[in-house]
């Protein structure tokens, strides 16, 4: 038994649809899926009907955006199985909007460069519940500008050290999203600690007991890395989850559905965890 906890669709930044993905999850051989678009719940109901039609176990997820306010820094929080998912919609709007907020702002700027439009982006985001920096440099593809979407246009516009178009916003406070999770009585799981290089937040979450895993299989961490994640995890007794982070064609590496998993042990405790949820 196994399952890849960390995948998007088109309700974010992914390019397959749902049953697109669970079709492929199955034919991975996984009994066990998380779509975990940004932000949003959307999936839920349909991706669990999917399952069921298709064979795999699908367990409600959603990658939330969140902020270190020490580090100045981004954080994602995955949240699995949230047994009151009403508690989540506002913080997710919100974090939407921050992120369409930010989108709107790029695409001015890029628009000052290349003669594109707004509705050349916008056309990319069709089911899509923000604008993402992945349909900007679509739309630079499609017209000419670039020919490639991980390139050197992509890191001139959007490198977040230097990128001449970036633009960030805070994301509400990590803690206070924890909370929210917690207070919905769902699982809370740190994402790729290394991609926003959150080890000292991980480490002081876990000391509080505010986080309930810690995503170790992730192609952000090679082996050694991954190894440290996993004695974080057994230190405080998390959860020790894997997913593959997919988005098709958006993929800014390549990875496909199943490349990085969470084993029978964690899948089994996951399950129970979400059992006892429910039973609250």
């Amino acid at each position: 038994m196994k399952g890849d906890l960390h995948c998007h669709t088109t309700l974010s930044d992914g390019s397959l649809g749902i049953e697109e993905v669970i079709i492929q999850a199955k034919r991975m051989g996984l009994d066990h899926l998380s779509i975990t678009d940004h932000d949003t719940l959307s999936s839920s109901s349909r991706a669990h009907i999917l399952g069921e039609r298709y064979g795999v176990t699908v367990i409600p997820g959603v990658e939330l955006s969140a902020w270190d306010k020490k580090k100045n820094t981004r954080v994602h929080i995955l949240c699995y199985a949230p047994q009151k998912p009403d508690r989540l919609e506002g913080l997710c709007l919100k974090s939407c909007e921050i992120r369409k907020s930010c989108a709107v702002d790029m695409i001015k700027k890029v628009t000052e460069k290349y003669p594109i439009t707004m509705e050349a982006v916008l056309k990319y985001t069709k089911g899509s519940k923000s604008i993402y920096k992945q349909h900007i440099m679509r739309a630079l593809v499609n017209y000419g500008y670039a020919t490639e979407l991980y390139g050197e246009v992509n890191d001139q516009l959007f490198n977040r050290e230097y990128g001449s178009c970036i633009v960030d916003r805070e994301y509400p406070d990590v803690n206070f999203v924890l909370d929210l999770i917690h207070s919905s009585r769902g699982i809370a799981v740190m994402a790729h600690p290394f991609m926003f290089d959150n080890l000292e937040l991980m480490e002081e979450l876990a000391q509080k007991g505010k986080l309930d895993g810690i995503e170790v299989d992730h192609y952000t961490a090679n082996e050694k890395q991954r190894e440290q994640l996993r004695e974080t995890a057994r230190k405080y007794g998390l959860l020790m989850t894997g997913g593959s982070d997919f988005h098709g064609l958006y993929n800014q590496v390549p990875s496909y559905i199943g490349s990085c998993t969470t084993d029978e042990e964690n899948i089994t405790k996951l399950m129970d965890m979400i059992s006892a949820n429910s039973h609250k």
